[in-house]
């Protein structure tokens, strides 16, 4: 079974920074793609960026390109996802996600990903 945890959310003031992180661990499992969704209350899940493990290529969603950065590490199983210049509007529940499959131009969608994470709260005030 693979599990993803991630960890890191809290509260900010808008314009501050956040750190994410992603631990994947269990069976073999070869990533093809990682990414990030998030969820604010009465919306629905929404893409915010992924990348690949093979060659780090990154993909972002527009509302979060130029703020937000994905990275990740081999060796310790782990993706982060860096959030500067924050706003209100990024406040919701943010999920990890991991796929084998490969899709061009990065999977942007949550039904292309088979592992999800519990989820953190990111909230930033105003």
């Amino acid at each position: 079974q693979v599990q993803l945890v991630e960890s890191g959310g809290g509260l900010v003031q808008a314009g501050g920074s956040l750190r994410l992180s992603c631990a994947f661990s269990g069976r073999t499992f070869s990533a093809e793609s990682m990414g990030w969704f998030r969820q604010a209350p009465g919306k629905e899940r929404e893409f915010v960026g992924t990348i690949t493990w093979i060659d780090s290529m990154t993909y972002y969603a527009d509302s979060v390109k130029g703020r937000f950065t994905i990275s990740r590490n081999n060796a310790e199983n782990t993706m982060t996802l860096q959030m500067n210049s924050l706003k209100p509007e990024d406040t919701a529940v943010y999920y990890c996600a991991a796929t084998a499959a490969y899709y061009s131009g990065g999977p942007n969608r949550d039904y292309q990903y088979s592992y999800w994470g519990q989820g953190t709260q990111v909230t930033v005030s105003s």
